[in-house]
């Protein structure tokens, strides 16, 4: 069996120092926000994949129906020997990505964490034991080196996560990940399409109320790692359709008027009575916004492909 190689970037404080930093930030301005990476510790990554399996929520399904019709051809028009995934986690999405690429020498996962990559990369080599897998702990949002494997190299960034990034993140982004592509390299884009809004809100605020813990969790997260004394009861989950900027929002809404002490920043915290926090933006997009946002970076849109209900595109950029 291939070992697997794992080299870590973030300082083993990182994440508690990026914590400190976002909570400081986003609840001593207005509005108020919390970045929704804080919503993944074991409890809310429970609660995710709960979500992905509930009726409201179509993307997870839409993507998979994609990434199973389309592999043999994602590989073809990619040629790559080298597959890099960014925030894999769990590795599930790529899995089909992985038998489909039949000149496959190296997978890259990038993760923040250490355990999901270890799991992860156990899982795939007791599969495959042919594969070669060089994990990176590390924030792909804050800069990447990647390992030496050999190209064509397929960049994957799935899930829809790229639109939790406000549109001047998105172009810093796609610019860094123009900067890890050689020519004949490519990014492999998820991205959720823009639809009615009872479908988007329902998405996000689903009748069995799995949506709502999973928002309140992060709260459950500052209070554990910083002692705050956050009572999640005191706040209402809130999905909200903006029709002008074409995303959803995640919010809460405080119940009452209350205040908040986080000990570990010396910090007190006000909340009026309606006052909303929000946690999430996930923007839909159309595909000529997509093709302008990665011709900004310097990437050209070669391949559109949508699941049957035209709910969700995964597309495929090269290097210019």
């Amino acid at each position: 069996m291939s070992p697997i190689q794992l080299t870590r970037t973030l300082p083993a404080d990182a994440t508690n120092a990026a914590l400190r930093a976002d909570v400081l930030h986003g609840l001593t301005r207005q509005p108020k926000t919390l970045p929704p990476k804080w919503f993944y510790d074991a409890r809310g990554s429970e609660l995710f994949e709960e979500i992905t399996r509930l009726p409201e929520y179509y993307p997870t399904r839409a993507e998979r129906e994609i990434l199973v019709a389309r592999a043999s051809g994602i590989a073809a028009a990619s040629g790559a020997q080298t597959l890099v995934e960014l925030g894999s986690g769990s590795s599930e999405k790529t899995r089909h990505l992985l038998d489909a690429l039949l000149a496959l020498h190296s997978y890259v996962p990038v993760d923040v964490s250490e355990s999901a990559l270890r799991g992860a990369a156990e899982t795939l080599l007791a599969e495959r034991p042919y594969l070669s897998i060089h994990a990176l702990i590390a924030d792909f949002t804050d800069g990447l080196a990647l390992p030496d494997t050999p190209g064509p190299r397929l960049v994957a960034f799935l899930g829809g996560t790229i639109g939790n990034l406000l549109p001047d993140e998105r172009a810093v982004f796609l610019k860094s990940v123009r900067s890890l592509l050689s020519p004949g390299d490519s990014l492999l884009l998820g991205t959720d399409l823009v639809k009615d809004e009872e479908t988007l809100v329902a998405a996000y605020d689903d009748a069995a109320g799995v949506t709502a813990a999973f928002n309140k969790n992060v709260l459950t997260v500052v209070d554990r790692e910083l002692g705050a004394d956050f009572d999640p009861a005191d706040f209402d989950h809130v999905a909200l359709w903006d029709p002008k900027r074409e995303w959803i929002e995640m919010r809460l809404r405080a119940r009452r008027t209350l205040t908040v002490k986080i000990p570990e920043l010396d910090l007190v915290v006000p909340f009026t009575a309606g006052e909303e926090l929000r946690t999430e933006i996930s923007a839909k997009f159309r595909k000529e916004g997509i093709r302008s946002e990665l011709a900004s970076a310097g990437l050209t849109l070669t391949q559109w492909w949508t699941d049957s209900a035209d709910r969700f595109a995964v597309s495929l950029a090269t290097a210019v």
